[in-house]
């Protein structure tokens, strides 16, 4: 039966945990929702297939999993409300990031915006691009309010791309204003790229607001989606239809491998942005997970109503601890943020350890404590969470 109100996932276990028994989401209290989601039970039978169909067809394989990235992608184009959407899969964001980047006329434009607030990928990839002589300016991520207009006026005639986060990965803000980012690209002839990855599937692509039809779009479905591992996306912008990606695989050709041109080919679409072999395990997950999702009727609007409802709670009984060591933000409400709750200390990591001593699995990044609540949680998993902190904070002190 579908889950229909947040009602039904407020007791302890809720009327999701069942379909989660694989990773006994109802005996821990797994607040790591915002990086690894637990798999529904169903995830197991996707990759039960993947096997049966290698064991039974060997290299013919290949049509069924084809089949299975298509499902992906049609979940995906869902998701993000587009059904012509141009969708290049790949195993992680970078890979695709990379190919994205080596799209670019770096030579003619040899320079980079992005944040100082972008997750590793992003981050690691540039770092080493500035190295070798390109240009990356770093803008500061807060305060976020006026991020979006900054990263406008940072861009110039020299720019190839924008790339930022739609919500950042340490504090969970939500990044406004990004069509407007967009306009301003647009009229300079940049390119803009967004990670979605910290708003799929918890925060409705529509309240990212509208304007980036001509954006690339980057994410995948580890996270919030409980797609597992091997399940990210490039979107291209309709404009980009011609790109030539330096980094390129052979799938990008795939439907053309007998012609031997002085030029090199590519397939029309986003099937120019494919790699090379991969393992189509994660498509078959993938598949399997969205159907749950559709069959429970976990719609992105529910999903955040349940996800806000939940980093609320979390927020109120931390405000109820006496929490000297450790602050969160509250200068702006819940739905100016994304799925998880970043709390804010020195001891960041001495709290993490701590918490998971009591059984309670969070993540930490530099200063940052996150908690991610997760559909199959109750409230009195989560205030169990929020106690336990207590109890850390007191012996720290």
């Amino acid at each position: 039966m579908a889950v229909t109100t947040i009602d039904e996932l407020r007791t302890s276990p809720n009327a999701l945990a069942a379909h989660y028994s694989r990773f006994r989401v109802d005996q821990r209290l797994l607040l790591t929702g915002h990086s690894h989601q637990a798999w529904p039970d169903v995830a197991l039978r996707g990759q039960l297939e993947a096997f049966e169909d290698a064991a039974d067809a060997v290299d013919g394989k290949w049509d069924k999993a084809f089949a299975k990235a298509d499902a992906v992608r049609a979940g995906v184009r869902r998701l993000l409300g587009d059904p012509a959407a141009e969708l290049a899969l790949g195993a992680n964001t970078h890979e695709l990031v990379v190919r994205f980047l080596s799209s670019l006329a770096l030579r003619e434009k040899p320079r980079l915006v992005t944040t100082d607030g972008e997750f590793h990928s992003v981050r690691r990839q540039l770092a080493r691009l500035a190295e070798e002589g390109i240009e990356v300016v770093k803008v500061a991520s807060a305060p976020v309010a006026t991020l979006a207009e900054r990263m406008a006026a940072a861009v110039d005639d020299r720019t190839s791309a924008v790339l930022i986060s739609a919500v950042l990965f340490e504090t969970s803000r939500i990044v406004p204003d990004l069509g407007d980012l967009a306009a301003a690209c647009a009229r300079r002839g940049v390119e803009l790229l967004v990670d979605i990855y910290h708003g799929l599937g918890v925060v409705p692509f529509d309240e990212f607001g509208a304007g980036l039809d001509a954006a690339w779009l980057v994410g995948g479905g580890y996270k919030y989606l409980q797609l597992g591992e091997g399940n990210c996306f490039l979107r291209l912008p309709r404009h980009a239809l011609d790109a030539r990606p330096v980094f390129t695989g052979w799938f990008a050709e795939f439907d053309d491998l007998a012609q031997r041109n002085h030029r090199v080919t590519y397939a029309p679409g986003a099937a120019r942005f494919a790699g090379s072999t991969y393992d189509p395990t994660s498509h078959y997950r993938a598949s399997h997970v969205l159907e749950f999702f559709a069959e429970q009727q976990l719609t992105p609007a529910l999903l955040r109503r349940i996800s806000l409802h939940q980093t609320e709670l979390l927020a109120r009984r931390f405000d109820e601890l006496d929490t000297g060591l450790i602050t969160r933000d509250r200068d702006a409400p819940r739905s100016a943020f994304g799925g998880f709750l970043s709390l804010r200390s020195s001891r960041a990591a001495d709290l993490r350890a701590g918490l998971a001593e009591r059984g309670v699995a969070t993540d930490s990044r530099g200063e940052y404590l996150r908690f991610g609540p997760a559909p199959y949680l109750s409230d009195a998993q989560l205030e169990a969470a929020i106690a336990a902190l207590g109890e850390v904070l007191t012996d720290l002190r």
